[in-house]
């Protein structure tokens, strides 16, 4: 006897339901944001754009407005994602919120992933130098294994 079984494919079904960007400015993050919510439209998941500010004592120390600097970069952030989902918008839509967190890089961004439920990251490829040497966030962010981790260039 024969047994016969019925496979189905499923569309839409498997796939992120949260994507989850580090952006800071830079152009490589930019890039990255690009690159996530693409894929987060043609997987119909939300994208979860996270800046992490940056704490630093010794700039404070000295006097710098420090949070006000961070606070207006975020807010410069938002402005240009809102920019670009309008130049978008009929064309495809793209589900998305910011947010923000403080401290260290790789630790805000984990915190984010955990917090959001993140079922893939996506950052860019560090710019600064010195982090061949020691180690990017993007790097760290891999090596945690967590999630999948795109680098984008």
């Amino acid at each position: 006897m024969t047994e016969q079984h019925s496979y189905r494919f499923e569309r839409g079904t498997d796939g992120p339901k949260v994507v989850l960007v580090g952006v800071d400015g830079s152009d490589s993050s930019l890039r990255a944001a690009a690159y996530a919510s693409g894929l987060a439209r043609r997987q119909r998941a939300l994208l979860a754009v996270v800046y992490v500010q940056p704490v630093q004592a010794a700039g404070a120390a000295l006097g710098a407005p420090v949070a006000v600097t961070t606070d207006e970069i975020a807010e410069d952030l938002v402005a240009q994602i809102r920019e670009a989902a309008e130049r978008v918008k009929g064309i495809f839509e793209v589900r998305w919120e910011f947010h923000t967190f403080h401290g260290d890089p790789f630790y805000g961004l984990v915190k984010a992933a955990d917090e959001l439920k993140a079922d893939a990251v996506v950052v860019g490829a560090s710019e600064q130098a010195g982090h061949r040497i020691v180690g990017s966030v993007a790097v760290r962010l891999v090596k945690a294994g967590r999630w999948p981790v795109t680098v984008v260039p």
